[in-house]
């Protein structure tokens, strides 16, 4: 055997060698193990012990981890096939208040009615506004959601009427259910059909393999602000599904892109519609984005807004204050028209599926097949496909993301809770970063009603069988019983990375040799049983 330090041996043969710590990640990926491990300090309160332990990192994306991305693809699988052709309402009942949930609103209670009578006495309430947000705080860390007084800010609305250019829909009764339609056959069998829909944006513009065939011509002001947008027009399709529908249609749906880089929609909906009802749907759903304009460019280059401590931004020629983001939109009349208005393409596919067939699996394999990649990641190679990504990029660079977005100081605007430091094309959110192209929102959407288990409940279901197979008892841990704490950089008590893979892989081997040899008496087992029984026999 040669070794790779004997300097008798050439450059090229050694270098032909793999590096060890390569083949150490390599390794540890073939078992399942995350190779981004987070060291974590965990304090037992019963027990007075502290102790590191690594946590996997949980990456969503395989390029950033693809053991735990595939537990993560594997875990939206199991979540999808669950909830698709349910046969009976989800129950998803709130647990019970206890005794010190209604003591912390009772105390609430009694600070509130000293608030109100500060306020109608004209007295200072900062000091009473102070202690109610800490009382927010507790109640909602014991174990209560939401805020008790609901929304804090009036909602800022527009007319609901109908565009002129967009078609009415038909609209039913909504009936208390979450279940579609059931349909008898012949011989008497029941079938729950769903549906798989998929929708697409539309066309910017002519392309051949993903790439537009003439650059210049291309919409990519549109493209970018469709798929900044996209999410909201999802919610739009979700509300006009269900008046049409007349029911609380539920569904899992995936974000994916296409080769043109624009993101189009994967939806498992429980329950079924016809056809031409869902293309009707995706047909009148529109989406309009009421933004101050983006027309006028008011500041470029060198010549920025100046940061006032106390008063926000200046026009640096007049000094005279920028409009913040609510007077921005009060600004708009009523004749206004909308920044971006966002439609479905003219591309809907719809497909009916029955629960167990093959083409359920299918589906749900095409599904979850992008949710371990990034949208950039996905994408085709070549020239042509990173000219065209690099031309969507840059015109993302100065579009508004969100209210909050510095790029708003280019066209004269305060962002929403602007603060030092913000300059147009330097925003820090994902949707401006080549790996999203535009597309900043949750790649899984899942109504709530899905099926009766969160994701926390799905994984606790693959542990316990884990520790089934193993012999181990799946006895409930109390989650107030541990105190978790980040452990600093350089901490000397957290061994090296390639350390603690080498155990975790070794943990893992000793599992998995356990495993064959539980699959192996369960075998053995069966085969005595038969035996016995042709021997009865």
């Amino acid at each position: 055997m040669t070794h790779p330090h004997d300097r008798a041996l050439p450059r090229a043969v050694r270098q032909a060698m793999p590096m060890a710590r390569d083949v150490l990640v390599e390794v540890a990926i073939l078992h399942g193990v995350c190779i981004r491990p987070v060291p974590l300090r965990r304090l037992d309160i019963v027990t007075g012990k502290s102790e590191i332990i690594d946590v996997p990192c949980g990456a969503v994306l395989a390029s950033k981890c693809p053991p735990c991305a595939k537990r993560n693809r594997q875990l939206r699988m199991a979540q999808c096939r669950e909830g698709w052709h349910l046969d009976s309402e989800p129950t998803i009942t709130p647990d019970e208040s206890n005794e010190e949930q209604r003591w912390l609103i009772e105390f609430r209670a009694d600070y509130q009615a000293q608030r109100d009578a500060a306020e109608k006495a004209g007295d200072d309430t900062a000091e009473i506004d102070a202690i109610i947000t800490g009382l927010d705080e507790e109640i909602n860390a014991a174990g209560m959601r939401g805020n008790i007084l609901g929304r804090k800010t009036a909602k800022r609305s527009r007319s609901t009427r109908r565009r002129q250019d967009a078609p009415d829909l038909p609209k039913r009764k909504m009936t208390s259910t979450t279940l579609g339609r059931t349909f008898t056959s012949t011989d008497g069998k029941t079938y729950r059909p769903s549906l798989f829909v998929t929708l697409t944006l539309p066309s910017y513009g002519k392309v051949r393999d993903g790439v537009p065939i003439d650059p210049d011509t291309y919409d990519y002001r549109r493209a970018a602000r469709d798929a900044l947008h996209f999410p909201k027009l999802v919610d739009r399709f979700v509300q006009n599904l269900r008046r049409v529908a007349g029911y609380d249609v539920q569904y899992f749906a995936a974000v994916e892109p296409q080769k043109r880089l624009a993101p189009h929609l994967h939806m498992a909906i429980r329950g079924t519609l016809p056809r031409t009802e869902i293309k009707q749907i995706a047909a009148a759903t529109y989406h309009q984005v009421w933004w101050p304009s983006t027309d006028d460019v008011r500041f470029d280059g060198d010549h920025l807004p100046i940061w006032q401590d106390g008063n926000g931004y200046l026009d640096p020629s007049t000094g005279e204050l920028l409009p913040t983001w609510d007077e921005a939109l009060d600004a708009l009349d009523k004749d206004a028209e909308p920044l971006h208005v966002l439609r479905f393409g003219d591309q809907v596919d719809v497909q009916g599926v029955l629960a167990g067939t093959p083409d359920a699996d299918q589906c749900i394999r095409y599904l979850s097949k992008y949710l371990t990649k990034s949208i950039g990641d996905s994408l085709g190679g070549g020239q042509a496909q990173c000219e065209h990504a690099a031309r969507m990029v840059d015109a993302l660079r100065y579009e508004p993301c969100s209210p909050s977005c510095p790029n708003w100081l280019r066209y004269g605007v305060q962002p929403k809770n602007a603060k030092a430091g913000m300059a147009p094309g330097r925003c820090r959110s994902k949707a401006h970063k080549s790996e999203h192209l535009g597309y900043a929102g949750r790649r899984v959407l899942v109504s709530r009603k899905w099926s009766n288990k969160t994701l926390a409940e799905h994984k606790q279901d693959r542990r316990t069988w884990v520790l089934e197979a193993l012999g181990q008892a799946a006895e409930p841990t109390d989650p107030h019983r541990y105190v978790w704490r980040p452990v600093p950089a350089g901490d000397a008590n957290v061994p090296p990375l390639a350390v603690r893979l080498l155990r975790t892989v070794a943990e893992r081997q000793r599992w998995r040799a356990h495993l064959r040899e539980l699959e192996a008496r369960a075998v053995g087992s069966d085969l005595s049983a038969t035996e016995e029984t042709g021997r009865a026999a």
